[in-house]
């Protein structure tokens, strides 16, 4: 793992102030111009896995971002829906009133518990998912669990430093607001070609080791 490469390689590219422009300009459509920067940002994770020497891709086939985009955010609904289904208690204890208060804090704490360890999970589980579409296309083998273990264990620490950078490019995301209103949907775009170069390193350290 480069974890310094995934911050410059962008500047490379003799084209790359367009590229995120144009990401930047998808990002400002909030959740419909979301789904194609996602999908870029897995085709950036495709272009590093293939040893593409242009990782950084252009934006003329938006149809294939949008599909693959579209891909990736039902890995992340997938993802999401057993918290969602274990906070619906959370309604019926509530509807109970006094006579459920023991039991609705026994559960809070039950719950944030489990949120926490479940958030650390998806942490290293999302990216290496992330990594098998980039690589496969098949949303299948994104969301085989056993894959995605197997690929995690064996390679703990590329998924670390993943997770490591995308805290990185997070930072990066929020300076934007330093930049104004225009600049975070610029800085956003940086960090999402920043997350699918770790994300394509990642999966292919982890898949050499399998």
């Amino acid at each position: 793992m480069d974890l310094g490469l995934s911050f410059t390689y962008v500047f490379d590219d003799e084209e790359w102030v367009k590229k995120l422009l144009m990401a930047a300009v998808a990002a400002l459509f909030l959740f419909i111009g979301w789904i194609p920067l996602l999908g870029w940002l897995i085709l950036i994770a495709r272009r590093v896995i293939r040893r593409d020497p242009v990782p950084l891709p252009d934006w003329s086939d938006l149809g294939a971002l949008f599909t693959l985009g579209l891909k990736g955010l039902v890995i992340a609904i997938v993802a999401s829906l057993l918290p969602v289904i274990l906070s619906l208690p959370f309604a019926i204890l509530g509807a109970l009133g006094n006579d459920g208060e023991t039991i609705y804090m026994i559960y809070s704490v039950c719950y944030g518990c489990f949120s926490l360890i479940y958030g650390l999970a998806l942490a290293f589980v999302l990216p290496a998912s992330y990594g098998v579409l980039a690589d496969t296309d098949q949303l299948t083998d994104a969301l085989n669990p056993s894959k995605l273990i197997a690929l995690v264990r064996a390679a703990p620490s590329a998924y670390l430093m993943a997770f490591v950078g995308g805290i990185g490019a997070s930072i990066v995301a929020d300076l934007g607001v330093i930049l104004c209103f225009i600049g975070v949907f610029f800085t956003f775009a940086y960090a999402a070609a920043i997350m699918g170069h770790l994300y394509g390193q990642a999966y292919i350290q982890a898949s050499e080791l399998l």
